[in-house]
Order: structure tokens, then C-alpha cells, then sequence
């Protein structure tokens, strides 16, 4: 009977252990994952506050605007919907420019996306997932510049 006990207490030892193991993976997943959100989600107030999240567009046009002897950079992101202003004070990736798709990581304070991360395409045909689905569902509007075709 003794030696059923001791079985009995390493089983219940085992599956406590597995059973804390797994609360644990299940915490730090949670504070790993960082969700998407386009211009029109962030207008529709879908971006929990405070949260770090993935804003994905499109950078504007003509919207870089670089503060002289910093690394301090404004620019805006769309999704031909909405617009969403950003900031950044890091070095840009080399392929950042406007009209490009871009990905930033960050939080939104008083209407502006403060950015950590700004990720760029890296060739013509590649775009996150994310981004390419957004605009999908928000084509561009037809170019009416002088000179286009």
C-alpha cells in the first residue's frame, strides 16, 4: 500500500508539473503576440489602448518629413481609406520611401503612432500578408497627377 502512495504522489507530482509548464508557455506566448491593424480599424477605435500593436498601409506621398540633425521622422501610413500620422526616431530601413507598403510596431498616443519598428518591402512583388490584404480590400484611388497615364 505504501508503494501505491509514493506512485500515486509522483503521478500528482508529474501532472502538476506539466500543468504549471504549460500555464507558463501560455503566459509568455501571450505577451509575444502582437496583433495587426489598418488605418480603418484604428478609425473605427478597433486598437486597444495602450497596448504595443502592428499598424500596416501604405506610406503617403509627399508625407516624409525629416527633423534636421536628428533622427526624428513623421510620416503618415493609409489604406486609401484612412490615414494614421506616425512617428519614428530611429534609422529608417534603406528601402523606406514613400508610396512603398511599410509595417511599424508601436502604440498610438493622442491620435499618432509612436513607432519602435518601421519595417519596409523588400522588392516589388513582396508585401506582408496583412498589409497586401488591407489594401486589397481598399484599392488606390486613379492617379490624377499632371503627367499621369
Amino acid at each position: 500500500m505504501m508503494a501505491r502512495h509514493k506512485r500515486m504522489m509522483v503521478v500528482a507530482a508529474i501532472v502538476a508539473g506539466v500543468g504549471l509548464a504549460a500555464f507558463l508557455a501560455q503566459q509568455a506566448f501571450r505577451a509575444n503576440v502582437m496583433f495587426f491593424f489598418d488605418p480603418s480599424q484604428i478609425a473605427a477605435g478597433e486598437v486597444p489602448q495602450g497596448q504595443r500593436f502592428r499598424l500596416g498601409g501604405m506610406v503617403v506621398k509627399g508625407s516624409i518629413e525629416k527633423k534636421p540633425g536628428t533622427l526624428d521622422v513623421k510620416f503618415l501610413v493609409t489604406d486609401y481609406k484612412h490615414t494614421v500620422p506616425v512617428t519614428y526616431s530611429k534609422i529608417l530601413p534603406d528601402l523606406f520611401r514613400d508610396g512603398q507598403g511599410v509595417v511599424a510596431h508601436g502604440t498610438m498616443q493622442a491620435g499618432t503612432f509612436i513607432a519602435d519598428e518601421v519595417l519596409a518591402k523588400h522588392d516589388e512583388k513582396y508585401m506582408p500578408p496583412e498589409v497586401a490584404r488591407s489594401l486589397k480590400d481598399n484599392p488606390p484611388p486613379p492617379d490624377t497627377s499632371p503627367g499621369a497615364t
